[in-house]
């Protein structure tokens, strides 16, 4: 099949024409790349969790409620009890923020969350299932073996500062 154009004597905008629309795609672009830059470029906080002269390291989430764990209450001595053989946990001085946190979570081994119903922070050293009003703060990046002992610990969270 061959198909014949006959022109219509209608002059096809010139490159002015495309000027305006080419100045808006590129402001776009440019936007999108610039808050891809800032997501990329968002907070992480680090922790040190010495328990028994040990030294475990984390990486927190940068969310409303773990900048309320780091500005409020860090650094912390806490007695971390054992909660089902499953988390070692303790009940904070204070609640932390629950703003633009998800309903709940289903937490991995060395995640470190904040339950809300109860006000309690819980270290996971076992799988679990989903549970509401969990809030996941971050994650242990080594050592999740100095928590899977019987009984009670002793830890200090400390904020790693940025060198």
């Amino acid at each position: 099949m061959m198909v014949n154009f006959q022109p219509t004597g209608k002059k096809l905008p010139g490159v002015k024409a495309f000027i305006p629309v080419l100045f808006v795609i590129i402001i776009i672009l440019g936007c999108v790349k610039n808050k891809d830059i800032a997501m990329s470029q968002s907070v992480q906080h680090r922790i040190k969790i010495t328990i028994s002269g040990k030294e475990l390291t984390a990486t927190l989430n940068d969310s409303k409620t773990t900048r309320d764990f780091f500005i409020s209450l860090l650094p912390l001595d806490l007695t971390l009890e054992d909660y089902a053989s499953t988390e070692k946990i303790n009940y904070l001085p204070e609640d932390l923020t629950t703003e633009d946190a998800p309903n709940g979570s289903d937490p991995s081994v060395g995640d470190i969350t904040y339950y809300a119903p109860w006000g309690n922070l819980a270290v996971f050293y076992k799988d679990f299932g989903y549970s509401k009003g969990l809030i996941i703060l971050g994650k242990i990046d080594n050592g999740i073996e100095n928590l899977i002992v019987e009984g009670s610990v002793n830890a200090k969270f400390e904020l790693i500062k940025n060198e």
